[in-house]
């Protein structure tokens, strides 16, 4: 089945130009959004991606209708390619069923990874730069008011494991290792 979607950007469009053409094309079922704004749900969108099933064709007049972002469009290209979904777009004349539309998903499968990429290493360069600095990274370390009074109880040696956990509330796990950090950093104890 061939599904069309019109979209328009703003109040002052209107869609009538994008059904023209997907009339022409020959679609069977147009789904028209008329909302704008980047907050706006697409319910009209979120529809016609529920109704798509393997061996459908969806049919825009351009790239831009169907995702507000680069990255929300190619996960709806990388989404249609799992599903076996036909993608046309009329203007741009990119049809993911021809050569050249495959080629053209490839280059943009190629930038979505790129981007991923050159988060991932600017977001590892700004953790070690922050760690550089003396920042802590990653998850902040529970507070335990009575992590204290449960290693002062161990390395008193009066009492079990079991007797400070129960009386601190302190998990055994996390009393093994501040054992293990308090020897291996050799702390004075009082």
């Amino acid at each position: 089945m061939k599904f069309g979607y019109a979209r328009v950007n703003n109040d002052k469009q209107n869609s009538d130009l994008q059904i023209d053409a997907l009339n022409v094309y020959g679609v069977d079922e147009i789904y028209e959004e008329n909302v704008t704004g980047p907050q706006q749900k697409r319910q009209q969108l979120t529809e016609l991606l529920g109704s798509l099933r393997a061996g459908d064709t969806l049919v825009i007049g351009r790239l831009d209708r169907l995702g507000r972002t680069v990255k929300q469009f190619f996960a709806l290209l990388k989404d249609f390619e799992q599903k076996g979904i036909r993608l046309v777009s009329i203007q741009d004349k990119f049809d993911t069923s021809t050569p050249t539309g495959k080629a053209v998903y490839g280059v943009f499968c190629s930038l979505a990874q790129m981007e991923l990429d050159v988060l991932s290493e600017r977001t590892k360069a700004n953790m070690m730069a922050a760690k550089g600095r003396g920042h802590h990274i990653g998850r902040k370390p529970k507070e335990n008011e009575n992590v204290e009074s449960a290693l002062k109880m161990y390395f008193s040696g009066e009492s079990t494991i079991n007797d400070i956990v129960e009386t601190t509330g302190v998990s055994r796990t996390t009393i093994y290792k501040y054992v293990r950090l308090y020897k291996s950093n050799n702390v004075k104890r009082n």
